[in-house]
């Protein structure tokens, strides 16, 4: 790209099984660069990413998810991104979804403000229907309310993946201690909307994952479920209560 304008955040951890077709559909867009994090794969997710073209960082060891996307923001604010669209490496966000995150990200309201994050939601209408479990659609009940109680907006979706973020949203989270370095869901909706930072959810295309290994898999929704709850909590704690982070945004940091 002669101008960095998009680039496209995707973590993969041993993902070679669907990897490879979704990178296929992802090099028919022009208008994006793409980034993969191997987070130390033992299988060949970055050989298979490097023969698509793709940028890949290679972690020595596994730092899990969050730590992977926050890799990523800080990749796109040294290299002068504008806007970010992280991704999942199994395949289950549509690629059409990419144009409708984009496009929202680059509109302009009547003031000439911009949004900051975008959401690809399951749950709006538009979406396209997708199976969900007992235990996560619990887990989503619970993450709602704690979000319309402790920030005063509904989030239908606020454990989604599908993302886009303006160069002041990424540029927030690749700061210290900004952004969840394991599981970074309905948490750092929390954070962004007490924060100020301006957040709409579209309708999204996702797919089941067909092959490979979720990372909610087994009894782990279960335990990701309280840690999400109280970590919603601690996030309003943290800037209600002791205002922490408040007007703290770095345009500049350095890593």
């Amino acid at each position: 790209m002669a101008e960095r304008g998009l680039l496209i955040i995707i973590p993969a951890y041993n993902e070679e099984q669907n990897i490879g077709a979704f990178l296929q559909e992802l090099r028919r867009l022009e208008e994006a660069d793409v980034l993969v994090i191997d987070d130390a794969s033992t299988d060949r997710t970055a050989e298979i990413a490097k023969s698509m073209g793709c940028a890949v960082v290679t972690n020595i060891y596994n730092l899990g998810y969050g730590s992977g996307l926050q890799i990523g923001y800080k990749y796109a604010v040294k290299m002068g991104y504008d806007y970010v669209i992280q991704m999942d490496a199994d395949g289950q966000h549509d690629v059409c979804n990419v144009r409708r995150l984009y496009e929202e990200l680059l509109k302009r309201d009547g003031e000439g403000k911009q949004l900051d994050i975008v959401l690809g939601s399951r749950f709006l209408d538009g979406s396209v229907t997708y199976p969900i479990s007992l235990a996560k659609k619990i887990g989503y009940q619970i993450f709602r309310l704690l979000i319309r109680l402790g920030a005063g907006r509904k989030i239908l979706d606020p454990t989604t993946g599908l993302q886009g973020l303006s160069r002041r949203a990424f540029t927030f989270y690749a700061q210290y201690n900004h952004f969840d370095d394991k599981y970074p869901d309905a948490n750092m909706l929390m954070q962004m909307l007490l924060l100020g930072f301006r957040v709409k959810e579209i309708p999204a295309v996702m797919h089941p994952r067909t092959v490979g290994v979720s990372m909610h898999s087994g009894l782990r929704p279960v335990a990701y479920m309280f840690r999400m709850t109280f970590s919603l909590i601690a996030v309003w704690v943290r800037i209600k209560l002791f205002h922490m982070d408040v007007g703290g945004l770095d345009e500049n940091p350095v890593f």
